[in-house]
């Protein structure tokens, strides 16, 4: 539950602030050790393998930062995220940022020509890692209150 409460409070400092507070992406990084272990993770090779998973997925979106594409609060909260979910949800939670990521930018676009504005919309891409953690983590998580 602390994962989905911090996940909301980033959409939402993102949508207010365009920042991602650096103690929200910690708290996500620690977090997933406290998670393996009550999941019963193998520390070999499970814990080795989404390490290398999280620390690839930051390398990559790391660079993308170097080219001005994504903001540092983002870089951080994808590496955070990447810590908890394995390879092939990754995967499907990236498609899903990336086309939920697609659909604000849009709207964004639409919303600035619509008022006649002609500045470049920064768009809060936190909101788009959020919501598509959220659908990602809505099976392991939220089924077993049914």
């Amino acid at each position: 539950m602390a994962l989905l409460c911090l996940l909301v409070s980033a959409g939402i400092e993102d949508v207010r602030r365009r920042e991602i507070a650096h103690w929200k992406n910690a708290a996500i990084a620690l977090l997933a050790p406290i998670w393996w272990w009550a999941t019963g993770m193998p520390v070999w090779p499970n814990m080795a393998v989404q390490i290398g998973i999280a620390l690839a997925i930051f390398a990559l979106f790391t660079g993308l930062w170097a080219l001005g594409q994504i903001g540092g609060g983002d870089v951080k909260l994808i590496g955070a995220l990447a810590l908890w979910v394995p390879l092939l949800p990754m995967i499907s939670m990236l498609v899903l940022m990336s086309l939920i990521g697609g659909v604000i930018a849009a709207l964004m676009l639409i919303e600035r020509k619509w008022r006649r504005d002609p500045a470049v919309p920064q768009v809060p891409y936190g909101v788009a890692i959020a919501c598509a953690a959220l659908l990602t983590f809505h099976e392991p998580l939220l089924n077993h209150f049914r």
